[in-house]
């Protein structure tokens, strides 16, 4: 399991390009890119390298933490995966190349794709003098067109990117991303209703088309959960100085809300129950909602029995519940 938190690395290359950074200007910036965001628009917004530079402050954090916690579940579900090439889809500032190289050791080249010249810069400025990072690809040009050249990887990441295209290119690039994925794919989208469907069509979409669900679902059924109720997972992560700054917040930390699909091409040898929701622990019980191979339950886990009430208030929100598969 990887820390949520970015690798020393990337801090010190974040930190050095920061130094002598406006955090006025950019919590001004950031404020205009996340307003982009919100209205259903893209990376289109950020133009220069200060604009660059107010996007990773502000995003990539939580993003790596949400592609550290994806990675996590798969890594959990086939401990075997060992890729030795990455595809990084709408890679931006590279986040989700850094938590791939910190989930597998096994990643020898690293091929970053993305449509965003001045985030390519900014990416490959912070993987100079990485020991991991440094030699990686970056192509800039639309991605969907550069996945179709580019030769088949082990892992296939996309984060945070499907959500700016639209319907018949989300189900093109979801196509050409498996046909490219020699082992698995992983797709996180934020932990909003909107991605959540657009996770759900592409999950739908490459069971299909031959995909084996390694996380978060225990099975390739439909999803039983009904309008409207949706999925998704939270991750915590600290909050440095510069970034409450920037957020114009109080609390040391913040909340990732995201959704994922991980998808392989063979058939995991085990799956759990899924905890879709924060445990209920009180005096007499435990209360969790657990996602399992028939369909979505409330287990209820009395304090009399001692073994089973200890293992369940360890349960966290998003965690694989191997007992109950």
């Amino acid at each position: 399991m990887i820390s949520p938190t970015l690798p020393a690395e990337l801090k010190a290359a974040l930190d050095g390009k920061l130094q002598g950074f406006s955090r006025t200007d950019a919590a001004q910036r950031s404020q205009k890119i996340s307003t982009s965001y919100r209205a259903g628009g893209g990376s289109g917004t950020i133009k220069s390298e200060a604009d660059a530079l107010a996007y990773a402050l502000t995003r990539m954090p939580a993003t790596y933490a949400a592609v550290a916690a994806s990675l996590n579940a798969l890594t959990e579900i086939a401990p075997d995966l060992a890729p030795e090439t990455l595809l990084d889809v709408g890679a931006g500032p590279g986040t989700a190349s850094w938590a791939a190289a910190e989930a597998f050791s096994s990643l020898q080249d690293f091929t970053l794709l993305d449509a965003n010249g001045t985030l390519s810069r900014l990416a490959l400025e912070l993987a100079r003098d990485s020991t991991r990072l440094a030699d990686c690809r970056y192509l800039p040009g639309d991605a969907g067109a550069n996945l179709a050249e580019v030769s088949q990887a082990d892992l296939v990441v996309a984060s945070y990117v499907i959500g700016e295209l639209s319907e018949g290119d989300q189900r093109k690039l979801a196509e050409t991303m498996w046909a490219k994925a020699r082992h698995a794919l992983v797709v996180i989208e934020p932990g909003t209703p909107a991605g959540y469907g657009r996770i759900l069509a592409l999950r739908q979409q490459l069971i299909a088309a031959g995909a084996y669900v390694a996380a978060p679902c225990p099975h390739e059924k439909p999803c039983p959960l009904a309008t409207p109720d949706w999925c998704h997972f939270s991750q915590r992560l600290p909050r440095s100085q510069a970034h409450r700054q920037i957020k114009g917040a109080e609390v040391p930390f913040e909340d990732e809300r995201f959704i994922y699909v991980a998808l392989t091409r063979t058939p995991p040898a085990t799956r759990g129950a899924r905890v879709l929701a924060p445990p209920d622990v009180s005096k007499a019980e435990i209360t969790a909602k657990l996602c399992t191979e028939q369909s979505v339950e409330l287990a209820r886990i009395p304090r009399r029995d001692k073994a089973a009430y200890a293992s369940a208030r360890r349960w966290r929100w998003g965690d694989t519940v191997l007992s109950k598969s």
